[in-house]
Parts: structure tokens; C-alpha cells; sequence
């Protein structure tokens, strides 16, 4: 049975708009083997029913949320007549409180995931029915040994170390990439994208995607819902892109992401290396828009967002003001400040990037160097259990314990440890109440996504009127924390108060520590004040809402857009055009080519005629013989507009007598080779060379691999060999430095691809489209067919002449206008090709015509 919420694709092409039917659901039959793919190309039979599990009549909005993991905790029955499961929210999940965060009861949420537990395929039918009924969640059911390879193969072994900075140099160190895992890690992910195309409605329901385990998940989507509403968050950092360019399927992963709408990072940090990465690897550029960053993704707009998590007020203000919590405070004050001892506290997973044993060392050293902390400062280090498996674990685990124990034997005394090592699961309350007594928090990870340890750690400082009371404190006084943090985790730039360090130096780890220690309390207020005030104002549900107000504005111009799916597999695609902007057919152009008798064709060369990446810019034989073809053609007036010099153009375009070449972006025209140059603006006066000159040798000398080309009334810097970073860098400095320089100069200083260029005002090929037009008006020859093609802002103004000549009557009322632009790109021409092959191919077709009609 095909699913209602499923949407053909040949109707989202053409823009119509499928009805969904919104009615009571059965549950869908469970998907429990997975077969291995490396494609992503299927069949369109999805198994399934409507698209809204709920019941209610009444539309309501609905966000799909998507994670490797469901917020629920399963537990099995146990009384021995009755083999079912009892389910109940984790409450510590993210998904879960960035839903109760946000506070929203018109908002339906529905959870896609997996369980903790394996659930046996006879059990899986009926906990399906039970979780979506009662707690909106639809599990999805893995085999172990897939599962297996999927997360703790691909996901840990070889995407986790790899983007917290990690090479695999060696099989010892991070795993060596392994093809197998990667085809594991795309199943599980169409796995997820069948679940979700069981309760989907595409035209309504807004997707969230969050972490690195669903990476290839949006392009399954989107080959399905070609206008899916589709953000991704990564909670993980991003690695620069010289190691990010180490993974073997690199440019799979960035385009299946650039199938989202929104992607969010906790960093800038993290977002710059992503958008590098997208640069560097598939030649995309970004644009600030109003504060919104958006990369153009074959017509699609990819937005980016910056905004780290936060945590969830409430729940913490709860745990807080449980009696357990009070109980456990006041153990821990008899414990360590009954005592006259102050404690630090350090909480991580034990795992290899949570600095665990350079923590340690910092703490030896603290009291090496100062030997009166002795039997006054303790460490306690709460090491939470490693959600990786693997000999890294061990060999961190060993390392903490033998430390630990290395420390306490030298500088422990009877009743004294100065490092207590937790390595116990403790319950919530249990760690929010070291939390509360410890004087400082020290968070020293080598590499973290975000790490919101400081954050609670704030807010439990804060307390509350009982917590004052045990502490034996009134209400009024202010206030006091220390944070000690790692210059590489992603809470880091938020936390303007806290002391950062780099975790591999030791050193200064230990000095900060004793700077906490030590500083006054005023201090100490000030800074808790600060941090208080950011944290509580930057909750979960200010995080949540952010982003999804961003996904709905990234979202909202869907419906103005055609749409339609291109490319196979993981480099699948989606473009999105202007209703009104579509491919140039060659039937129909060469239709209006034979119809008509007076034709104007004016033709870009680089990136139009030649491709742009070409080392020999030289046109071919072919071209050439192409080009005079078509002047032959007495109905036809043919124009090459280009960037290029007068010389440089005449030679190669020679065997073409009725050609014409308009050089220099126009500045420079003749209309045909026996004809005299004669310029479109006035003599330019070349006396601003001097200046800017200077300056683009400046920077030539400072860019490897650009270069300066002296055309004869313009100057270009060309950094199209440079690195594209540095090169985008130094092109925007050069800009600026050149408006600066000939400010009061008679000349125009313009960005292109990959150029920069002086070139005296006025100066744009717009004008030569007019002169062309206005000459063959004046000649009694007012063309009923205009063919002007471009693929560069420079051509923009040609295409606005072009489109708006009807109304200014330089061409006949009903002429055929074709103004197309290279590649589906945001554009003022109305139709488009692919690349110059086409273009060659549509070229040689008219050219065809006029042979056909000379010889009649």
C-alpha cells in the first residue's frame, strides 16, 4: 500500500501541490531487517498509512523531531506472566526539554528514534503501537549487528574521533576508514527516513534532524519531499578543513547536509570550518544577508545558524528544591566544609577528548607548587561511563585510575585524599549537589561540541532560599562561582568570566586553579552575576525557538519556487527556480529562430562560449566556425561582449568578417572586422593606473597565485589559482583599499569571480545592448528576435536591457526575447543552460538553420 503522506515527485516538479488526507492511522507494519546499500536510489513503494498519527480533527502544527536516540526509557515487566514493557520519559533528554522548553501547546511534537533496548521482532509491533499512542514517538528497530556497525563502528570509530580533531595515523589511533561501516551507517539512515515517511505530512510538518549519526538523512528526505522544511543540527564540533578533507567520502556528507535548510552549529568556530569546507571542496560561496548567512545551493538558500544549546531552567530549579537535594547538600558541606577543605569539582565522560588525565596532572602540579593546599583542596572528579567502546576507553581508564592512585599516595594523609574519584553512575540530584558545594568547576576537555557542565554548575550556584538556609546563609547575599574552562569546548565563547586554558598545558592549568582558589570574592560575584544572567536568558527554549523561527523564515518562499530532483545517490539534488525561470528548449528557440527575420544575438565568451576553468581560453575551431556561420546569416547581427582586450579578441575571432566585438565590458566596439574601433563612453583619461597599480602589486606580492592583467582602459587582480579562503580575504581588503585610493577618481571598482577590477564609470556591457539595438533601429532593421546569453554579474545589465527593450519599442512588439544565464543561478535572464556545452550545441543548431536556408 503506497503511504498517503507520500508525494509524487513529477507533481512537486511542476509545482502543483498533492493533497494529503489528515484522518486516524493504523500502525504501520515495522521494518525489522535492513538490507546493506551504497546508493541511495530505490524503488518509490514505502510502506505505510496517513500522514498525521493523530486522531484529532483539528490541524495543529507539527515538528518531527529525529535523533539516533527516543527520549523514552524502556524497562522490561518483571512479573514472569507477562513479558511487556513499561515505558516513561528520560527527563535528562535534550529532545525532550527542548520541547518543554519551549512551551508551545499548539505545537504537536513527534519523536523518531531508537530505543536503548533491543526489542525482539514478535515484541517490536506492539511497542510501536504503545509509543506512539501514548508518548507521540516512533521507534525505529534496528538489527543488533547493524546497529553495531553503524554506531559504535562508523559513528565512533571513525566520524567522532575525526571531528573532534583526530587522524587515524595508525589502526591504533582512530579507526582507519572502513567501507563496510559507511554502508551500514547510509542503511540505518534510510531507515530513518522510512520511518519518518510514515507520519509525515511534507507540506505542512516542519523536520529536525539533530547530530552527526543522521549526516546523509537529509538527502533521503529530499529525494522524497522535494520541499521537505529540513534543519539539521550538529551538537558535535566541525574540524577544520584540513582534517575534515582526510574522510574518504567528504563531499558526500557536505552535499547530503546542503539538503537541509537550516544547519545549526553551537560556533562560529564550527560554522566557519563548515562553510570552508564547502568551498574548498565544492567551489560554494556564502553571503551575510541582514545577519543571516545563506550559502545559494542550486537555487536552494542553505541558512546557517549559530546559537549554542542551553539547558533547561526549570528542570534544574526542580532538581534543586527536592528534599534529597537538601539532604545530599548538607552531607557534602559536613563531608568536605566541615572539614575546613575546599572542593573543586571536574565532571566528564571517560572518554579520550574529556582531558580527564590532564586535569589530574594540572592537580598534582597545584600541589607540588603549592605545598600549603595540602589537606585543604580536594578534587572531585566525576567520571560518568564512555558511550564509545574500545581500547581508548581502557587505556584512559587505566591511565585516571593509576594517576589517582599516584597522587593520593604522595600527597595523602589520614582522613586526607586530595582527589576523589567518582566513577559510579550518580543520580541527578546526587551531582547537582557537588554542584553546589564545590568552589570551582574545572572543565578542561581537549575537544567538545558544546558541554553544558558549566552551565548547570552556574545555576546551582545560584541555589535557593532552603539551600541558603543549609548553608547557613541569608537570602540577601550575593551570590559567588569560579569556572576554570578549556579554550576547545563549544560553551567556552559564551562564558566571557570564566578562566580559559588550553588543558595540554599544565602549567597554566594549575595556575588558573590557584587563581580561582585565590581570588577576591567581590570578584568571584561579579563574574557568577555575569554568567548568571547570560545562562538564565539562553535557556533550551530560547535555543529551540531560534532555530525553528529560522527554519520557518529559510522555509517560507518553498511555495514560490519550482522544484525538481537531479543526480544519483548520495550527489542527489535539489534546484530550485523562479516560477517564470526555465531551461531554454531547443525546439522552441529554433522555432523562433526560423519565424523570424531580423535577429540581434549578443554572446558572453568566457564562461559562456569557453568553459570557465579552462587553461587555453583560446576558442576551437569548431567554435569559430560556429560564430561565423551565424554572422553569415545576412538576417542576423552577431555581438561578442567580453572582458577581454580589443587585440586579443580580433585575433582569435579574425576568419569572422561580419562579426562584432565589443571589449573591455563594452568600453571598446566595432561593429564589424573592416569597421574602426569606436568607444561607447568617452575617452577615458588612464592617470588612476598610477595609484592603483601600486596597490594591486602589493597584494600580488602578498597572495600566492594571483595575478595583475593591464588592459588598456582597465586593470583586473585575478586570484583564481590562490587559496580561495585567503584569496576571497584578500580580494574583499583590496576592494576596500582601492575605493579608498580613487575615491575622487572616474572609475568603477568591482568584485567578479575570482577578480577584481578598476575600470572607468559608466562603463557596463548594458550599454553596448543599447548601442546594438539603437544601430539596427537607425538602419531600419528593429529585430523580431533578441538571443543574448551570459553567465556572470556582468551580463546581468544585459540581460535588464534586453528584457526591458519591448517596452522602450528598439524592438518589435511582438519579437522573441530570449535572455538566458549559464546554469540554474538567481538571475535576471528568464531561461538558462547547463553549461557552454550546451550553449555550443544551441549555437550550432541555429547555425544549422542558416545553412539550411542559404542553400534553399
Amino acid at each position: 500500500m503506497v503511504s498517503r503522506s507520500y508525494s509524487n515527485l513529477l507533481e512537486l516538479a511542476s509545482g502543483e501541490s498533492p493533497s494529503f488526507s489528515r484522518m486516524s492511522r493504523r500502525i504501520p507494519r515495522i521494518m525489522t531487517v535492513a538490507s546493506i546499500i551504497s546508493d541511495v536510489d530505490d524503488d518509490n513503494r514505502w510502506e505505510g498509512s496517513c500522514s498525521d498519527p493523530s486522531s484529532s480533527s483539528t490541524q495543529r502544527d507539527r515538528i518531527i523531531i529525529v535523533a539516533n536516540q527516543l527520549p523514552i526509557r524502556a524497562q522490561r515487566k518483571s512479573d514472569s506472566n507477562d513479558r511487556g514493557w513499561t515505558f516513561n520519559w528520560d527527563e535528562n533528554s535534550l529532545l525532550l526539554l527542548l520541547k518543554d522548553g519551549l512551551g508551545d501547546n499548539d505545537t504537536e511534537f513527534i519523536y523518531v528514534g531508537c530505543l536503548k533496548e533491543d526489542i525482539h521482532p514478535s515484541e517490536q509491533e506492539e511497542v510501536s503501537q504503545i509509543l506512539l499512542e501514548t508518548f507521540r514517538c516512533v521507534p525505529t528497530f534496528l538489527p543488533s549487528d547493524l546497529f553495531t556497525r553503524y554506531y559504535h563502528g562508523f559513528c565512533k570509530q571513525q566520524l567522532w574521533p575525526l571531528f573532534h580533531y583526530m587522524l587515524p595515523l595508525s589502526p591504533d589511533l582512530g579507526g582507519r576508514f572502513n567501507r563496510s561501516l559507511w554502508q551500514a551507517y547510509v542503511s540505518v539512515n534510510k531507515i530513518f527516513a522510512d520511518r519518518i515517511m510514515e507520519v509525515i505530512n511534507p507540506e505542512d510538518d516542519f523536520v529536525w534532524v539533530h547530530d552527526y549519526h543522521l549526516m546523509v538523512l537529509p538527502t533521503f528526505l529530499r529525494k522524497r519531499f522535494n520541499r521537505v522544511k529540513l534543519g539539521f543540527f550538529l551538537h558535535s564540533p566541525f574540524p577544520s578543513s584540513e582534517i575534515y578533507k582526510t574522510l574518504p567520502i567528504r563531499e558526500e556528507l557536505l552535499r547530503a547536509l546542503l539538503n537541509s535548510d537550516l544547519i545549526g552549529f553551537h560556533t562560529f568556530d564550527y560554522a566557519r570550518h563548515f562553510l570552508s569546507c564547502c568551498s574548498r571542496m565544492l567551489g560554494l560561496t556564502y553571503e551575510s544577508k541582514r545577519g543571516y548567512i545563506g550559502l545559494d545551493y542550486y537555487g536552494r538558500t542553505v541558512s546557517i545558524k549559530i546559537l549554542p544549546v542551553g539547558i533547561h531552567m526549570g528542570q534544574l530549579q526542580s532538581v534543586l528544591s527536592l528534599p534529597e537535594t537538601e539532604a545530599k547538600v548538607g552531607e557534602l558541606i559536613k563531608q568536605f566544609c566541615g572539614q575546613g577543605r575546599v572542593m573543586l569539582l571536574g565532571v566528564d565522560d571517560m572518554d579520550i577528548f574529556k582531558g580527564i588525565s590532564l586535569k589530574l596532572l594540572a592537580m598534582e602540579q597545584l600541589l607540588v607548587q603549592h605545598p600549603e593546599y595540602e589537606g585543604k583542596v580536594v578534587l572531585v572528579q566525576i567520571a560518568n561511563p564512555a558511550r564509545g567502546k574500545g581500547k581508548d576507553v581502557k587505556e584512559v581508564q587505566a591511565e585516571t585510575y593509576s594517576t589517582v592512585k599516584r597522587i593520593n599516595e604522595t600527597f595523602g594523609r589520614p582522613g586526607y585524599e586530595p582527589v576523589v574519584l567518582i566513577d559510579q553512575p550518580l543520580k541527578f540530584y546526587e551531582r547537582i549537589a557537588y554542584y553546589v558545594v564545590a568552589e570551582c568547576c574545572l572543565v578542561t576537555a581537549v575537544r567538545d561540541g558544546m558541554n553544558l557542565i558549566p552551565y548547570e554548575y552556574i545555576i546551582s550556584r545560584q541555589g535557593n532560599e532552603k539551600l541558603d538556609e543549609v548553608f547557613g546563609l541569608k537570602p540577601s547575599t550575593p551570590k559567588k562561582s569560579m569556572l576554570v574552562v578549556s579554550e576547545f569546548i563549544g560553551c567556552s565563547p559564551s562564558l566571557s568570566g570564566a578562566i580559559r586554558v588550553n588543558p595540554w598545558n599544565i602549567d597554566a592549568v594549575a595556575d588558573a586553579m590557584d587563581c580561582a582558589l585565590e581570588m577576591p570574592e567581590g570578584e568571584k560575584q561579579l563574574r557568577h552575576e555575569k554568567h548568571y544572567k547570560y545562562v538564565s536568558t539562553h535557556h533550551v527554549g530560547y535555543w529551540a525557538r531560534s532555530f525553528l523561527q529560522d527554519l520557518e523564515r529559510t522555509c517560507r518562499d518553498h511555495s514560490r519556487r519550482r522544484c525538481w530532483g537531479i543526480g544519483f545517490g548520495l550527489s542527489f539534488r535539489v534546484v530550485a527556480l523562479d516560477l517564470n525561470f526555465r531551461k531554454l528548449v531547443m525546439e522552441h528557440i529554433v522555432s523562433a529562430y526560423k519565424r523570424t527575420t531580423t535577429r540581434a544575438i549578443l554572446l558572453d565568451y568566457d564562461g559562456t562560449l569557453m568553459p570557465q576553468g579552462s587553461i587555453d581560453k583560446k576558442p576551437t575551431q569548431k567554435s569559430v566556425e560556429i560564430v561565423n556561420s551565424l554572422c553569415r546569416d545576412k538576417n542576423n547581427m552577431v555581438l561578442i561582449v567580453s572582458a577581454r582586450t580589443r587585440e586579443m579578441l580580433a585575433e582569435w575571432f579574425t576568419p569572422c568578417r561580419r562579426l562584432g566585438i565589443a571589449a573591455e565590458h563594452g568600453y571598446f566596439l566595432r561593429m564589424n572586422r573592416d569597421a574602426d574601433w569606436e568607444t561607447c563612453v568617452p575617452v577615458a583619461d588612464c592617470t588612476w593606473k598610477q595609484i592603483a597599480e601600486p596597490v594591486m602589486n602589493l597584494y600580488t606580492e602578498t597572495t600566492d597565485g594571483s595575478t595583475i592583467e593591464n588592459k588598456e582602459t582597465a586593470l583586473v587582480w585575478s586570484y583564481e589559482d590562490a587559496d580561495p579562503d585567503f584569496g576571497s580575504c584578500q580580494a574583499k581588503e583590496l576592494l576596500d583599499h582601492l575605493e579608498s585610493v580613487l575615491a575622487n577618481e572616474p572609475v568603477t571598482v568591482k568584485s567578479g569571480q575570482n577578480t577584481v577590477e578598476v575600470k572607468p564609470q559608466g562603463v557596463s556591457k548594458g550599454i553596448v545592448a543599447k548601442r546594438l539595438l539603437s544601430a539596427m533601429q537607425e538602419r531600419g532593421m528593429t529585430p523580431d528576435f533578441v538571443l543574448c546569453i551570459g553567465d556572470d554579474r556582468s551580463d546581468e545589465d544585459m540581460f535588464e536591457v534586453i528584457t526591458s527593450s519591448v517596452a522602450n519599442s528598439t524592438i518589435a512588439p511582438d519579437a522573441e526575447v530570449f535572455a538566458c544565464t549559464v546554469c540554474r543561478q538567481p538571475s535576471k535572464a528568464k531561461y538558462y543552460l547547463d553549461d557552454t556545452a550546451e550553449i555550443v550545441r544551441l549555437m550550432q543548431g541555429l547555425a544549422s538553420v542558416s545553412e539550411l536556408s542559404e542553400s534553399v
